[in-house]
């Protein structure tokens, strides 16, 4: 199986670039993860992955995720090859999203002058019943 999945906060707003041959989406950007242990010295070390969307998931990270927002994200990892102009072999390994999450509380997504979800609940969806009479079902 090839998975990942990072929970971690966005070091900048995500890049949008579009591919050449089919016109389709794509967005990158870099998350802060922070790793589980702490160092000798007392420090929580953190690591920087760089990532990339394509399609519809690029399209959301482009629209909703901002610099400094907390994300947890869930793709593959893909390897590539290929020569460069002085014919020498490159290697990169690239972090693909294919699953993305908002991991901060609605609180600080407002904080932040992020947008705020549509509630679910509305009052009048609810019905007020007389508990002196029978259920209606």
């Amino acid at each position: 199986m090839n998975k990942f999945q990072f929970l971690g906060r966005l070091t900048k707003d995500p890049e949008v670039r579009y591919t050449a041959n089919t016109n389709s989406q794509v967005t990158s950007f870099s998350l802060a993860v922070n790793r589980k242990f702490v160092s000798q010295n007392g420090e929580r070390q953190t690591d920087f992955f760089n990532l990339t969307a394509f399609g519809k998931t690029a399209e959301f990270c482009s629209k909703y995720f901002k610099k400094g927002q907390q994300v947890l994200v869930e793709g593959r990892i893909q390897n590539r090859t290929w020569e460069d102009q002085n014919g020498q072999k490159r290697y990169a390994t690239d972090f693909i999203i294919e699953d993305t999450y908002f991991a901060d509380s609605k609180r600080d997504n407002m904080d932040s002058g992020g947008f705020e979800m549509p509630s679910t609940n509305n009052a009048s969806d609810f019905v007020t019943v007389d508990d002196t009479e029978e259920l209606p079902f």
